[in-house]
Formats: C-alpha cells, structure tokens, sequence
C-alpha cells in the first residue's frame, strides 16, 4: 500500500532581531568617502539626464568634499548631464575657484550652493534644476500643500523664495536663497525652479540615494516613476573591483534615449472652474486637463 508523501514543513519565521537595514557604508579611508560621493554625483547627474531635469547649461548638483568641507563637487558648465562621469567633476572653493579638474564652473552653480553649503553645515549635498513641472510649480509662487502622503514628507520642511531678480550669478543672491533655504530640505524658486538638500542619512541624502537625487524632479510625477522602476541597483551592495563604476552606473550607455516625459504646451493648460491651477504635488501634471 503506497505511503503518503511526508508534509512540506513551512519555513519558519526570522526574528526580527536577525534582520537587517540598510544603512549607510563606512568608509576605511576619506578618499574612498570621496571617491563614493563623487560616483554617486555623477550617476544623480546621468540620471537628471535620462529623466529630462536638466535645461540647457542650467541645473546643477553638487557634494562636499568630505576632508575639505569649504569645498564641493559639482558638475562642470556647458556639459550635458548624460555624458558626465567621476572624472569630470570638478572641485570648487568658496571663492569659486577651481581646485581640481578641467573645466569652468557655472557661476550661477557657484553662487547658490557655495552659500548653501557655507550656511548650512549639516548639508552633504544640494541639487538644483529647472525641470518642466518645478518651474510650472514656481511660477504660481505657492508652497506644496500636504494633500498626497509623498508631499508630507515636505511638509513644514520646506520654504518659497519670492524675489526673483534674474539669473543668480552673484553671491548676495546666493545668500538670500540660503536664508530663504533656512532649516529646511527644499525651496521652490519663484519663477525659477526647485532646490532641494540633503545631509548625511535617510532618503534626504540628494546626491547618495538615487531617490533623493530625484526630488528636484518631484513635481515631475511620471519621469518619478520611470525613475522608480528603472533606478540603478544598490550601489556598494557588493564589492567593486579596482576601476568598477558604482553599480548600475556601467548600465547607463554614453547617449541616453531622449525620452523625456510627455510636456503640456502652454496651449494646452486648463484651469479649474474657480480659475486656479490645480496642482497635483505629489505627482502628475500641476494643471487639470478635462
């Protein structure tokens, strides 16, 4: 008489104090801090490429050296952010001099974040563009409202710049956006664009987590989501060998598929009945189309 086939047992739980997060990488030396922020500036670079956020020269990220911290990385003017790579970011002073590399440095890049960074200790990095919804969203001088559970993670943390004077290519400008900036992780500037910062730990860091690096773009709701299904692996999930580029990183070819998400044309924007935009902030278009 055939035997009954024995039961599968169930897989038993994990306790919970067996598992783990995943938290940011130590560092055995401050080069390999360096060399680690660097490869994740230039794929949050690449990356503001692929998804449309940069706007001719405008727009720029930039990451403070971790050994001199009056000084930061930056992606170098007049370069698309497609093509750049860890070597040729460049290294800038607070003076707006260029410590290392071969290329000039935006002046507009220099006059916003050597402020940011001076006023702000606390901040690793700070990335600023002219995405197609951000500047939308900036032109209606407004802070987000907390009506989706993504912008609550801006809400009361971030600030409205309502001065615009122009392109920023002086200091003083620079100042008072960072004062405008505050305590806070994001500012929108009127008629301008977003500018948003992060520090150390958590989804804020804007140029170490490759979600972070995004929010400039936040307004941009469908390029978000192509970013959350298309965003690079774990980057330092695994050792590299000598020369490697971060992971993911290598999968970004030299030319990326202009792609960009589709963008209303002003023709075609719609007002809703009382006459006011209707602005959708945690993701789609800002404006109601019937």
């Amino acid at each position: 008489m055939p035997q009954p086939e024995p039961q599968a047992t169930a897989p038993q739980p994990i306790p919970a104090d067996q598992l783990h997060f995943a938290m940011p990488p130590k560092y055995d030396s401050v080069a390999d801090e360096r060399r680690h922020r660097k490869e994740r500036l230039a794929a949050a670079l690449r990356l503001f490429g692929r998804f449309g956020f940069e706007e001719g020269v405008a727009g720029h990220i930039t990451a403070r050296d971790p050994e001199f911290t009056d000084h930061f990385w930056v992606n170098p003017f007049g370069m698309s952010f497609k093509h750049i790579a860890v070597s040729d970011l460049i290294l800038v002073n607070h003076q707006g001099q260029v410590a290392e590399g071969r290329h000039h440095v935006n002046q507009a890049a220099f006059a916003i974040h050597s402020q940011i960074h001076k006023a702000r200790p606390d901040v690793v990095a700070a990335a600023h563009s002219h995405s197609t919804y951000g500047r939308a969203l900036s032109a209606l001088g407004e802070l987000l409202e907390p009506i989706t559970q993504d912008v609550c993670a801006f809400y009361e943390d971030h600030a409205l710049f309502d001065d615009y004077t122009g392109v920023v290519v002086d200091e003083e400008e620079g100042r008072r956006i960072a004062t405008a900036l505050g305590p806070h992780k994001a500012v929108i500037l009127r008629n301008h664009g977003l500018l948003t910062v992060g520090g150390h730990g958590g989804r804020g860091r804007v140029v170490v987590h490759h979600d972070g690096a995004l929010l400039p773009g936040a307004a941009d709701g469908e390029g978000r989501q192509q970013a959350r299904a298309h965003r690079p692996g774990p980057c330092g999930a695994h050792p590299r060998s000598a020369g490697q580029r971060p992971c993911g990183v290598d999968q970004l070819p030299a030319a990326l598929p202009a792609d960009r998400p589709q963008r209303a044309g002003a023709a075609g924007l719609r007002r809703s009945r009382g006459g006011r935009p209707h602005r959708s902030a945690g993701g789609g278009s800002f404006f109601r189309v019937p």
